[in-house]
């Protein structure tokens, strides 16, 4: 077996090697010609030990994370039936593409190699008897007693599992549903402490083993905690008292440690801390994520995937929050341009690419960005429908005509709320509320763009260039005056004058307190509260 895996080893590198080694720029036929001699080498092989197994694995997340997306799922699927970490790599680009698409055909597909992925890794577990069982009640485990083979099982079934409780989520709508994916959850976070208790707990034959281990428990533990310590302080506190934990910082340290780590988990673990600091902490309005660290920690990735649509994503949206539109423009259309087999990819593009051109109050760009995501993108019509609407009415002249597809495009959005566990999404929820109130009171002067934007927590963007909010001012400005003039019509006598002239006076006092302005700032705010 070991002269077997040297000879796929060399194999391996040749089709496409460790991280450093893949070049996604290289020649097709040679390309082709390498990649089909290594799998007629994987195909040889009747057996497949934990350490070949990793290899070909990284090889294959090498691969994927170059965006040869195919080529990955050719290395998992001959050996998705016999080996842990082959069924669970076929499941995860499985589950990843679900999630990208939430086409009903490509969740039921994922949902069948996930399962796939959980009876493979159940077969290779540490089998327990009942009284062994029991008597975990009394005495604690000896994990010396667990084989590699076993300890590396128990990690991928945890993993397996919590994407089998994603997928639950978003399978179908009902409680049911929910519930069963918050079961899910459940189980699979008690397998990872399992999995920290044997990692603590067992004397390790194998350092190599050991730290593959090390990265696959510090990945999952620390993406929990990470995860959890975002949720609002209620809901923590009540996971907190059944059980689950929310450290932030312990999540942050585990992560960034298995990112050092020379194994297969590396770069999913980076991918996590930078999503968390350029995406998480905006979305969630928890805090400045520090950009400086994401790019450190981005950089060998760029370096050792200079192609690959995750990263090209992340440094993009990098750019974003840094306030430099222009360069993120160009980023993101250079994502779209890196790969077109994941075309659902290309939706995350045009998401941030909207808001991209309305931070730069482009809205006939933010608002041609909004309308191919609601053509393509199965993600949240409602919401992407209420976009496209209120960015039209930031530009479009108020002739009958325009304000008639305006009203259109925002009479379809009701009809578009989704709802998950029977609760509706909140978003969508503001969205239904606001198009409703458009309907009836139209938008002329109510700044519908701009309150998106503060919304979606984008003037913590807009305050790292002075430049952006300038233009944010004298807009606010503007539209004080012209309301001012029409205070006493007749048209305006419902209440919805006081509506958008305090939202207005709420958007000009945010940009005055991003400006260093607060005394003006706090006269703004106080002029809403009178009202």
């Amino acid at each position: 077996m070991a002269s077997r895996s040297a000879k796929k080893s060399s194999s391996a590198r040749r089709s496409g090697g460790t991280s450093s080694e893949v070049n996604p720029d290289a020649g097709g036929s040679s390309d082709e010609e390498q990649f089909q001699d290594a799998m007629e080498t994987f195909q040889t092989v009747k057996e497949m030990d934990l350490a070949t197994a990793i290899e070909e694995t990284t090889v294959a997340l090498n691969l994927f994370l170059n965006n040869r997306f195919s080529e990955a799922r050719a290395i998992f699927e001959p050996w998705s039936h016999a080996s842990v970490y082959h069924a669970l790599g076929h499941g995860t680009i499985s589950y990843l593409q679900a999630v990208m698409t939430f086409d009903p055909a490509d969740i039921q597909e994922a949902i069948k190699w996930i399962k796939n992925s959980i009876e493979v890794a159940n077969r290779f577990r540490k089998k327990t008897s009942v009284i062994t069982s029991m008597s975990k009640m009394m005495w604690k485990t000896n994990y010396n007693t667990y084989t590699d083979e076993e300890v590396h099982a128990e990690l991928c079934y945890a993993e397996s599992l919590l994407e089998r409780a994603i997928l639950s989520f978003i399978q179908d709508d009902n409680l049911i549903n929910f519930i069963k994916g918050g079961l899910k959850i459940r189980n699979g976070y008690h397998s990872y402490k399992s999995c920290v208790q044997m990692f603590e707990n067992r004397t390790w034959p194998s350092a190599r083993s050991k730290q593959q281990f090390e990265s696959g428990v510090k990945f999952g533990s620390g993406t929990f905690n990470l995860c959890i310590s975002m949720l609002p302080k209620r809901i923590l506190k009540l996971l907190e008292f059944v059980g689950f934990s929310g450290n932030r910082i312990k999540g942050l340290t585990d992560l960034e440690r298995a990112s050092k780590l020379p194994c297969l988990r590396s770069p999913m673990c980076s991918m996590v801390i930078i999503s968390y600091h350029s995406i998480g902490t905006y979305v969630f309005g928890t805090a400045d994520g520090d950009i400086e660290f994401a790019r450190q920690i981005l950089e060998p990735c760029l370096r050792n995937y200079p192609k690959g649509v995750i990263f090209l994503f992340l440094a993009a949206r990098i750019e974003e929050i840094s306030g430099n539109m222009d360069e993120a423009i160009e980023k993101f259309q250079e994502c779209i341009a890196s790969q077109q087999e994941w075309r659902q990819f290309h939706h995350l593009c045009y998401w941030e690419l909207m808001w991209c051109h309305a931070y730069k109050l482009d809205w006939p760009m933010a608002a041609q960005y909004a309308h191919k995501l609601c053509e393509e993108s199965r993600w949240s019509k409602a919401i992407y429908h209420h976009q496209q609407a209120s960015f039209l009415a930031m530009h479009l002249p108020r002739t009958e005509a325009c304000i008639q597809n305006i009203n259109d495009i925002y009479a379809k959005v009701p009809d578009l709320k989704q709802r998950i566990a029977g609760k509706s999404i909140p978003m969508e929820k503001f969205a239904v509320s606001k198009a409703k109130k458009q309907l009836v009171h139209g938008t002329e002067h109510s700044l519908v763009g701009l309150e998106l934007i503060y919304i979606w927590n984008g003037f913590s963007i807009l305050a790292k260039k002075k430049e952006l909010l300038e233009p944010v001012l004298l807009l606010t400005e503007a539209t004080l005056q012209e309301l001012k003039k029409t205070k006493g019509e007749a048209s305006r006598s419902s209440g919805c004058y006081w509506d958008d002239y305090s939202l207005a006076m709420l958007l000009k006092g945010i940009t005055l307190r991003y400006l260093s302005r607060p005394s003006q700032a706090e006269l703004c705010f106080q002029e809403v509260i009178s009202k």
